[in-house]
């Protein structure tokens, strides 16, 4: 997810004179073309400075939601986005960002205002397409509220191999009920679903979760992975269900992209048949 004003998603509108107090002109700071001699430097390289002290006492974590004012510059001082000019304010998860607001937001607290200088690694690369700003970029951020993200779901206890409990098609994948459903009707591999769900690697590495974003999904059950497209047709609503892919009916076992291989460990929870 990157910082283009319509990519963020989530905004929170400032009306009145308020407003109008943002709208101003965006000033092009003096050391934007360099990184300071007083700027703090992390081991990532990412460089950083306070210009205004901040009233609160908690720095976010990745997996929470932050609500911002920003405005950002390529190295020979041109403005490229500003939430400042546009007179609102943006709310995105920390973790779905560029790599060097993901880490430099942490550094804050509310009510603070920092300068940033992000290297094109943690930002768009030196060759970004799309219109992306390329090089090292300069962002003003002001932290201005911290959402703290839901607990990250538990590892399952039986996270590292399909259980005797658990039972077995002749598919390979392999589930178990773990919440009775309060419905009747299940699922056909055309309907559309509400769930929430939780995914682990057998090592119990935490890989994907709705529940820890705090929101549920929807999707086709033919726009998924085998695994689910096949196991949610067992399940009604209401019911929670512990899911073993193998990775033929997952990603496979050497998948490209960054993408879990082998089997995998899904907790799902069918909310709803329908859109």
């Amino acid at each position: 997810m990157t910082l283009n004003a319509g990519l963020i998603g989530f905004r929170l509108t400032l009306n009145g004179d308020l407003a109008d107090t943002w709208r101003m002109e965006i000033k092009t700071p003096a050391d934007v073309n360099a990184i300071p001699a007083d700027a703090q430097i992390t081991a990532t390289g990412l460089a950083s400075k306070v210009l205004q002290a901040g009233t609160g006492s908690e720095s976010p974590a990745a997996a929470d939601t932050v609500t911002v004012h920003y405005s950002g510059w390529t190295t020979d001082g041109q403005l490229f986005d500003s939430s400042v000019k546009r007179g609102e304010s943006t709310s995105f998860p920390l973790n779905r960002v560029i790599k060097g607001w993901t880490e430099g937001l942490q550094l804050m607290v509310t009510g603070e205002k920092r300068r940033f200088w992000i290297p094109a690694e943690l930002a768009y690369g030196e060759n970004a397409g799309g219109g992306r700003p390329s090089g090292l970029l300069v962002f003003d951020v002001e932290l201005l509220e911290i959402q703290a993200a839901p607990e990250s779901p538990k590892t399952p206890e039986d996270v590292a191999a399909i259980p005797d409990s658990a039972e077995v098609r002749d598919s390979g994948l392999a589930s178990r009920v773990l919440i009775a459903g309060t419905g009747s009707e299940h699922p056909t591999k055309e309907s559309m679903v509400t769930v929430h769900y939780s995914g682990w690697t057998l090592d119990g590495q935490l890989f994907d979760s709705s529940v820890q974003r705090g929101e549920p999904t929807t999707f086709g059950l033919f726009q998924v992975i085998a695994g689910w497209t096949e196991g949610v047709q067992l399940m009604v609503a209401g019911e929670k269900r512990r899911f073993w892919v193998p990775g033929k009916l997952a990603y496979g076992d050497s998948p490209q992209g960054g993408a879990p291989g082998g089997m995998l460990v899904f907790d799902v929870e069918l909310i709803k048949i329908g859109s």
